[in-house]
C-alpha cells in the first residue's frame, strides 16, 4: 500500500512554514508526527530547516521514491512510501522504513568516495560534533597565531585587548564542546559565529602592532554563517554589519571624533566580506539544489535497481523451477545462461575424466543412440549458426546414463535484423519414449492375436459365398459387406503392426463410386444414431490412387462423423476437382471439439474428453491412419471444428485426376 506525503513550505527560512499530508494541514513536522495516524514521534521544533534536515533521513528509506520541485518562493517535497498495515489495520506512513526493514541500508549509489568521507566524518556526526568541527579551523588558526607571536613578537601578550581576544576564543571553543546542542533548537548553534565576530574584533585590534592581517580571521565566521544554509539573507547582512562593526568600533571608541573619511576609508573590506558571503550563499544554495536532485535520482535508481533485482530473482526462480533445460547464447555463440535443470542434463554428456569439455566433445548421439552427432548437427551449434528448429530428438550420454531429449531452438535478432543470440530448450523425453515403446509392444501383441480369428472369419465367409446358389436373396450382399470389413480390419491390424510398411498401390479408380460404397457400408450405423447421410458427390470422378486405401480413408472419416453425432444430425460428403487436384470434405453436425482437442486430433490413440465420457467406442487411430493415407498420396488434411456445432474435415489429393484409363473399384 502507498501513501503520498506532500510537504509544502517556504524555500527560505524566514517565513512560517505550512506542511500538508493529503487533505490535512500542519504547522510543523512535529505536529504532523503527533497526528494520531503516526505513532512515532521525533523531538522536532517548528523550524522548517531543522524539520527539513529531519526529513533528509527519510530519503534513504528503501521503498521511498522522492521528487523535488522548486517553484520560488515555495519548495515542494513529495514522497511516496510503501508501508505495511499495523495490527489495527491503520497505515503507519510516518514511521521510517528502517523500523519495518531492520537490515543495514546500502549507501546511495551516486555518492563518490569524497561524499562518503564527508558523510562519515561530518553529516553523520551529532550536532555537537559538527559544531566543534566547524569551529576548529578558526581555533587552530588562532593557536598557530599565538605560537608565531610568542616566537617573533612576545611583547604582544602584554596587550590586554589581544589577551582578552584569546580568552574569548578559548571560551567559545569550550562552549562548542560542553553545550548539548542536540537538545537545543537547531539554529541555536549560530550564536557561535556571532561570538566569533566579537573575539576576532578584539584579536584584530590587539594585534595591529604585530599582524595587520589579523582581520582576515573574519572569513571563518562569515563562511560558517553563509554555508550553514540557514537564514541566508540574514547571513549576508550579518557578514556585512559584523565586519563593519569590527572596523568602526575602534574608531568610534578612540576618544577622537570620527570623520567621514575615517569611516569610509575601510568600507571596502566589509563590502568584500559581504560579497564573499553572497558568493558562498549562492554556491551553497546551488549545491543544495543539486544535492536534492542527485538524491532524488539516487532514490529512483535504487528503486529501479531493487525492481530489476527482484525481477532477476523471479526469472531465476522460474527458470530453475521448470523441468526443461534452457541454454542462452549471445551473438558470438558464448553461453550467457544455463538453468539448474540444464546443468544436470549437461553433466550426462560429459565424458569421463573430462572436467569442462567443449561442445564438440559432449556425448551426443542420434535417434539410434549409437551414431555420434557431427558438429553441425548438434543443437547448440545449429542455433549458433542461426537455425531455428522444433522437436529435434537426440540422445545425451552413453550406456545406462543415456537420456533422450527433444530440443527446440529460437534465434534472436537485433534492431538491424542481425543474429543476436539464441535460446535452446532441452526436454527429457526418455520416459515418454519408454511409455510409447511399451504401448506399441502391447498393441503389436494384441494385434497379432487378432490375425487368427480374422483369418477364420474371412475363410468361412468365402466358403459361404461359394455356395451362393443355396442362399436366400440379399444374403450375398451382406456376406460381401462382412468380407470387406473383415479384410479392412485385417488390414488395420497389419497397419498397427507395421504402420511405416503400409503398401501403396496406385491405379485408376472412380472416387464417386468409393464414396457411394463407403456411405452404403455406414448406413446401418447411421440409422442407429438417427444420422442422415447425404452424398453430394456427382460421378463419375476418375482419379489415380490406391482404391483400397482411399476407401479406408473415407470409411474412417464417415464412421467418425456418425459416431460423434450420437444425438442425430447430418453427415455430408462433398468432392470436386480443381485443376488436377481432388478435394473432398466430410461435414457433420455432431458434438465437435475445442481448440485443444483439435491440436491433438491426428496424434496416436487420442480420444476427445466428451467421447470418453459418453463411452463412444474407438482406439484413437482412425485419424492418424487417415492422415498417413493422405500423405501417402502426397496430399494434405486439415480439421475445423466448433464444440457443440460439428466438425469439417477436408483433404486434398494433388495431381490425382485421371482423364483416361480403366477405372478400378475396391
Amino acid at each position: 500500500m502507498t501513501r503520498t506525503l506532500c510537504l509544502v513550505g517556504s524555500s527560505h527560512g524566514t517565513d512560517s512554514p505550512e506542511f500538508s499530508a493529503g487533505s490535512e494541514s500542519f504547522s510543523s513536522i512535529r505536529e504532523l508526527l503527533d497526528h494520531p495516524g503516526a505513532r512515532h514521534n521525533h523531538s522536532l521544533g517548528t523550524n522548517p530547516d531543522r524539520d527539513k534536515e529531519a526529513l533528509e533521513r527519510w530519503k534513504y528509506a528503501p521503498d521511498a521514491v522522492w521528487h523535488y520541485h522548486d517553484q520560488l518562493p515555495v519548495k515542494i517535497i513529495r514522497c511516496t512510501m510503501r508501508v505495511p498495515l499495523t495490527r489495527r489495520g491503520m497505515v503507519d506512513p510516518w514511521i521510517p522504513q528502517a523500523r519495518h526493514r531492520p537490515q543495514m541500508e546500502a549507501p546511495p549509489m551516486t555518492h563518490s568516495s569524497t561524499d562518503g568521507f564527508v558523510q562519515r566524518h561530518f553529516h553523520a556526526r551529532s550536532l555537537r560534533v559538527r559544531v566543534m568541527l566547524s569551529q576548529a579551523p578558526l581555533s587552530l588558526t588562532v593557536i598557530l597565531m599565538v605560537i608565531h607571536a610568542g616566537t617573533v613578537f612576545p611583547q604582544i601578550f602584554g596587550n590586554p585587548i589581544f589577551v582578552t581576544g584569546l580568552w574569548m576564543h578559548a571560551a567559545i571553543l569550550v562552549l562548542c564542546i560542553v553545550v548539548p546542542w542536540d537538545r537545543l533548537p537547531q539554529q541555536a548553534f549560530l550564536v557561535i559565529p556571532y561570538l566569533d565576530f566579537v573575539a576576532v574584533g578584539f584579536t584584530r585590534e590587539g594585534s595591529l602592532p604585530y599582524a595587520t592581517s589579523a582581520g582576515l580571521l573574519m572569513l571563518f565566521p562569515v563562511f560558517w554563517l553563509s554555508a550553514s544554509g540557514l537564514a541566508r539573507k540574514t547571513a549576508v547582512l550579518s557578514s556585512l554589519l559584523g565586519t563593519l562593526m569590527i572596523i568602526w568600533t575602534p574608531i568610534l571608541l578612540g576618544g577622537i571624533p570620527a570623520t567621514a573619511g575615517q569611516l569610509s576609508k575601510p568600507l571596502l573590506f566589509p563590502f568584500m566580506m559581504a560579497g564573499f558571503s553572497l558568493a558562498v550563499v549562492s554556491m551553497t544554495a546551488s549545491l543544495d539544489r543539486q544535492r536534492l536532485v542527485v538524491l532524488a535520482m539516487d532514490a529512483q535508481l535504487r528503486a529501479a535497481l531493487d525492481v530489476s533485482r527482484q525481477r532477476e530473482r523471479l526469472l531465476s526462480t522460474v527458470l530453475d523451477t521448470i523441468p526443461v533445460g534452457l541454454v542462452v547464447v549471445d551473438g558470438e555463440g558464448q553461453n550467457q545462461l544455463m538453468n539448474s535443470t540444464q546443468q544436470a542434463f549437461h553433466k550426462l554428456g560429459v565424458p569421463d575424466h573430462v572436467e569442462d569439455p567443449a561442445e564438440k566433445d559432449l556425448l551426443l548421439f542420434g535417434t539410434d543412440k549409437v551414431t555420434p552427432l557431427s558438429d553441425e548437427d548438434r543443437p547448440v551449434r545449429r542455433a549458433v549458426l542461426g537455425e531455428s528448429f522444433t522437436d529435434c530428438h537426440i540422445w545425451v550420454g552413453s550406456e545406462d546414463r543415456a537420456r533422450a531429449f527433444s530440443t527446440t531452438a529460437r534465434t534472436m535478432k537485433d534492431s538491424d535484423g542481425n543474429y543476436d543470440g539464441a535460446v535452446i530448450a532441452f526436454h527429457d523425453i526418455t520416459d515418454m519414449l519408454a511409455a510409447l515403446a511399451a504401448k506399441d509392444d502391447f498393441v503389436a501383441r494384441v494385434s497379432h492375436e487378432f490375425r487368427t480369428p480374422l483369418s477364420s472369419i474371412l475363410g468361412y465367409a468365402s466358403l459361404i459365398m461359394d455356395e451362393s446358389e443355396d442362399h436366400p436373396s440379399g444374403i450375398n450382399s451382406s456376406l460381401a459387406v462382412i468380407e470387406r470389413n473383415a479384410e479392412r480390419l485385417l488390414g488395420l491390424v497389419n497397419d498397427l503392426l507395421a504402420t511405416k510398411s503400409m503398401v501403396f498401390r496406385p491405379a485408376p479408380t472412380d472416387f464417386a463410386q468409393l464414396v457411394a460404397h463407403s456411405l452404403t457400408a455406414a448406413a446401418p450405423a447411421a440409422s442407429t444414431n438417427a444420422v442422415t447421410l447425404h452424398n453430394a458427390v456427382e460421378g463419375p470422378m476418375p482419379v489415380v490412387g490406391d482404391a483400397g486405401r482411399i476407401g479406408q480413408l473415407l470409411d474412417n472419416l464417415v464412421s467418425n462423423a456418425i459416431k460423434y453425432s450420437p444425438d442425430g444430425g447430418t453427415v455430408t460428403v462433398r468432392a470436386w476437382i480443381e485443376g488436377e487436384d481432388l478435394l473432398c470434405t466430410i461435414q457433420d453436425t455432431g458434438m465437435g471439439m475445442n481448440s485443444a482437442e483439435q491440436a491433438e486430433a491426428f496424434t496416436r490413440f487420442f480420444r476427445a474428453d466428451l467421447a470418453l465420457q459418453q463411452g463412444i467406442p474407438g482406439l484413437g487411430l482412425g485419424l492418424l491412419i487417415t492422415k498417413s493415407i493422405v500423405e501417402m498420396h502426397g496430399g494434405t488434411i486439415d480439421l475445423h471444428s466448433v464444440a457443440g456445432a460439428g466438425t469439417t474435415i477436408r483433404f486434398t489429393l494433388p495431381d490425382s485426376v485421371n482423364t483416361h484409363g480403366v477405372l478400378q473399384s475396391r
